[in-house]
C-alpha cells in the first residue's frame, strides 16, 4: 500500500522536475543529494493531496511511509517526510524517538537534522520528559556528530522551559570540538537561550573556554 501511496507523490514531482534548478540546489548542498529541482512553494502544493490522505493514518503506516520517503534518492522526498511528521505531530507517539534517531543518522545534513532536532525531537521530549535524560546522554556520548548536534540544539524553542543545566553541560562537553557544525550549534543554542536569560549566557561565555566561532555566535546579539 505504501509504495502505491508514494507513487502518488513521485508522479507530480517527476512531472515538475527542473534539471537546471536541480543542479543549482544540489550545488548548494555540496552535491551531497540529488534533487528534482522543485522550489518549496511548488513542492508544498504538489504534496498537499498526498499528505492529506495520511492525516488520520495510524502510527505504523505513517512510520512506514516516512521510511520509504527517506530511502528515496531525491532530497525533496526527505523534505516531504518531514512535512508529514509535522502535520501528523509524530512526536506525540512514544515510539517515534527510535524513528527520529534513525532519520537523524541517515542522509544527514543540516537541512534535515536541524528541523528534526528543533521541531520533532524538541517537541517529543516535552511530551515524554521521562525519556529525555537517557536518550540525550546517549547522544552526547555517541560518535555520530549529528546526534551530538541534536543534543545541543533540541531546546532551541524552549525559552523559559529550557533546562539550563543541560544546555550548559552540552556546551561545555563539546567546547573543545574542532567540528564546524558542533561549534556552530553551541553558539546557536546559547544565542537562542540568551533571548530568555542574557545574563546567564553572558556569564557562561565569559567563564568558559569556547571556540571563537561558538563565542561569536553566542554573543551575536549582545552590544559590542
Amino acid at each position: 500500500m505504501t509504495f502505491t501511496m508514494i507513487d502518488e507523490l513521485i508522479k507530480p514531482f517527476n512531472a515538475s522536475a527542473n534539471p537546471e534548478k536541480a543542479a543549482e540546489m544540489s550545488r548548494y548542498m555540496k552535491n551531497r543529494f540529488q534533487f528534482y529541482g522543485i522550489p518549496k512553494p511548488l513542492r508544498a502544493e504538489l504534496q498537499k493531496p498526498f499528505l492529506q490522505t495520511l492525516l488520520k493514518a495510524d502510527y505504523q503506516t505513517i512510520e512506514l511511509v516516512i521510511s520509504e520517503l527517506w530511502n528515496n534518492s531525491h532530497r525533496e522526498m526527505q523534505y516531504a517526510a518531514m512535512d508529514l511528521m509535522i502535520k501528523t505531530k509524530i512526536w506525540k507517539h512514544e515510539k517515534a524517538i527510535t524513528l527520529l534517531e534513525k532519520l537523524i543518522t541517515h542522509k544527514s545534513w543540516w537541512d534535515t537534522v536541524d528541523l528534526l532536532a528543533g521541531r520533532c525531537v524538541g517537541s517529543y521530549f516535552l511530551h515524554f520528559p521521562e525519556k529525555r535524560d537517557e536518550v540525550i546522554e546517549s547522544w552526547i556520548q555517541s560518535p555520530n556528530m549529528w546526534l551530538n548536534r541534536t543534543a545541543i540544539i533540541f531546546q532551541l524553542s524552549y525559552k523559559q522551559q529550557t533546562d539550563e543545566g543541560l544546555l550548559f553541560h552540552c556546551a561545555e562537553f563539546f567546547s573543545g570540538s574542532k567540528e564546524f557544525f558542533i561549534q556552530k550549534a553551541i553558539g546557536w543554542a546559547l544565542r537562542q537561550y540568551a533571548r530568555t536569560a542574557p545574563d546567564r549566557v553572558l556569564l557562561f561565555v565569559e567563564t568558559h573556554d569556547l571556540k571563537p566561532l561558538s563565542r561569536r555566535e553566542a554573543l551575536k546579539h549582545f552590544p559590542k
